[in-house]
């Protein structure tokens, strides 16, 4: 019987020595996210502006029907009502984000990295050369798209006027067709006729 008492005591400090390795990968992983944070606040502000983009594209699009004299004051209305709404939803999502990051990279962290390696990120992510370098991360990128832009503007501009033109010409062809529409289909459709009386059912 006696004998058997080392092999459990090293058995039952294995298990503690995984159950510690365990909460401490955990903890780890704990502390990168929370140094990702604000990363993960700028991804969720990336998908508030990206939505309220598209809403103002739309909304400039429909804009155009309006009548000239009253573009300008409509717009500054719709501008305005687009940051709220874009003031509103980052809150949204910066909030979700911030609830859902533990429970989503965290496991991924600890999953694919070992605790060797998780220490390694949060220290690299903890020192001053990593914060240098993620804080240069927004200029990088702005950078980057003003060289992007100017070098390959004068080969989109034309690409892209002769997109406007055909798009043009097909929206003018569509137009053009449901003017006529009308006129070639009625010889065609005598049931149609029941409608045009409605108003006089009235």
């Amino acid at each position: 019987m006696n004998r058997f008492l080392p092999w459990l005591a090293a058995a039952a400090l294995s298990l503690c020595a995984a159950g510690a390795s365990a909460q401490t990968k955990a903890e780890l992983a704990a502390r990168i996210v929370k140094l990702q944070q604000p990363d993960i606040d700028s991804m969720a502000r990336g998908i508030a502006g990206d939505t309220a983009q598209r809403v103002l594209q739309a909304a400039g699009q429909a804009l155009q029907n309006v009548p000239p004299e009253k573009r300008e004051a409509l717009g500054k209305q719709i501008q305005a009502d687009v940051k709220a709404f874009y003031d509103d939803i980052s809150v949204n999502l910066r909030d979700s984000a911030s609830r859902q990051a533990p429970t989503t990279i965290g496991p991924m962290l600890e999953e694919r990295l070992s605790e060797d390696e998780l220490k390694q990120v949060a220290a690299w992510l903890e020192s001053s050369a990593a914060k240098k370098f993620l804080q240069m991360g927004g200029d990088m990128q702005t950078q980057m798209s003003r060289k992007l832009v100017e070098d390959t503007r004068a080969s989109i501009e034309p690409k892209m006027k002769a997109l406007e033109q055909t798009l043009q010409k097909r929206f003018s062809a569509a137009a053009a067709a449901a003017g006529s529409a009308p006129a070639a289909s009625a010889p065609a459709k005598p049931a149609s006729a029941p409608a045009a009386k409605a108003p006089a059912k009235k």
